[in-house]
């Protein structure tokens, strides 16, 4: 028996398989989920959906450098 990997992108496709499922010729099995994955896929469509600006990330790495400046000194 040999195990793959199938990204299935047409629903279509998906029945094709679950049709041999059925016929006993393949058997499927959902892949479990990486938590890190999830919540690198999930930062992924809040960004998506508001990109970040080059000088919004600039003013956030001052704004921090600044605060930490200020602990370290006082």
């Amino acid at each position: 028996m040999q195990t793959i990997q199938v990204n299935v992108l047409n629903p279509k496709a998906y029945k094709l398989l679950q049709d041999l499922a059925e016929l006993d010729l393949i058997s499927l099995g959902e892949t479990p989920v990486n938590d890190l994955l999830k919540t690198v896929h999930e930062l992924r469509e809040k960004t998506a959906s508001h990109p970040i600006s080059l000088d919004e990330i600039t003013a956030e790495v001052e704004l921090v450098r600044s605060n930490r400046y200020a602990q370290n000194k006082g």
